[in-house]
């Protein structure tokens, strides 16, 4: 396609497509990707409507376990083979990670997540974990999510029996491009780590981090893995480069480019919760214009090592918006 007019022409037949039922191919999503922004967006943001409505799932995290962590990640502040600012500390006690569950449910969140460093946790660690998740359930409505790394079927079934609803466990970034972010696992140990979680009865929170050196082709490759895979609820995180890590060069995505990933996204996986995530708070406008270009999740709140936007400033946004939370 060479004119502009073919591409908007395209995107219009890619929406009809989706919303009646079809899906595109890897081609079609190429050259969506390559189509006029606004397009793009105002048509992604309209498949957005007509499979979720104005729903908007909101979410928060807390760093349960930070630091130390013995995978080489290049994007991860937590790993022990860079040298960076990060926190390190153990498990966090019961009571610490109930009175942040207390707090995010009483400010109106829907999903409570704990999220601990390292390749997987221990099975004592589980068990801590399990009281915690305990107690949360018996005393608020929230509902809790877990990324604990990469465990069984079996330990997966204990944290749902524990009351976890959905485990967190992120693909990073496309199978080929995989060995250039870790070595020390393979994208195939995500993506067993994924169905164990599923075969274990849990639903699964599961995408990437954008901006770490992977190609158009990679974006849109990881995202039909996720569709593969069944997968719902998908994060989409800004690469934020931190220093001491192998990727603190990294150029920094702008607004556009991460309005153009989400929209894509929402023609790949029409159904899901897109969900902004990690790097939003290097995003001038906080999200807004990827929030109507397709996006209808965010993580809110403080990330894992470094600032997110408060709850209120989020609600306030999203509300104008026209989003029901």
């Amino acid at each position: 396609m060479n004119t502009k007019d073919e591409h908007t022409t395209f995107v219009k037949r890619m929406k009809e497509k989706i919303n009646s039922g079809g899906a595109v191919t890897k081609d079609e999503a190429l050259l969506l990707y390559g189509g006029p922004l606004e397009e793009l967006c105002k048509a992604a943001d309209e498949i957005r409507e007509h499979f979720c409505g104005n729903r908007f799932d909101i979410c928060t995290i807390i760093n349960g376990k930070s630091g130390k962590c013995p995978e080489d990640c290049k994007f991860c502040a937590q790993s022990a083979y860079y040298h960076t600012a990060a926190e390190e500390y153990p498990l966090l006690d019961t009571k610490e990670i109930v009175r942040q569950a207390k707090y995010n449910a009483d400010h109106g969140v829907h999903r409570f997540s704990i999220v601990t460093s390292g390749r997987s946790l221990k099975d004592a660690e589980i068990e801590q974990m399990c009281e915690a998740i305990r107690e949360i359930r018996e005393q608020t409505d929230i509902k809790v999510c877990a990324s604990f790394g990469l465990l069984d079927e079996g330990q997966y079934c204990r944290v749902k029996e524990a009351g976890v609803s959905r485990i967190h466990n992120n693909l990073e970034t496309s199978r080929r491009n995989f060995p250039n972010v870790c070595t020390t696992h393979t994208f195939e140990d995500k993506v067993n780590a994924v169905k164990a979680a599923k075969a274990a009865g849990l639903s699964v929170c599961s995408g990437g981090i954008m901006g770490l050196g992977e190609t158009e082709e990679d974006r849109i490759d990881m995202a039909f893995t996720l569709r593969e895979l069944g997968i719902r609820s998908v994060p989409v995180n800004m690469l934020n480069p931190i220093p001491g890590t192998p990727y603190e060069g990294n150029a920094r995505l702008t607004v556009d480019d991460m309005r153009r990933i989400v929209a894509v996204y929402r023609f790949i996986l029409p159904d899901a919760f897109i969900r902004l995530a990690g790097g939003r708070g290097l995003m001038e406008d906080k999200g807004e214009g990827a929030f109507c270009s397709g996006a209808n999740a965010a993580i809110t709140g403080d990330m894992l090592t470094t600032a997110g936007y408060t709850i209120e400033t989020d609600m306030e946004m999203l509300r104008r918006l026209g989003y029901m939370l």
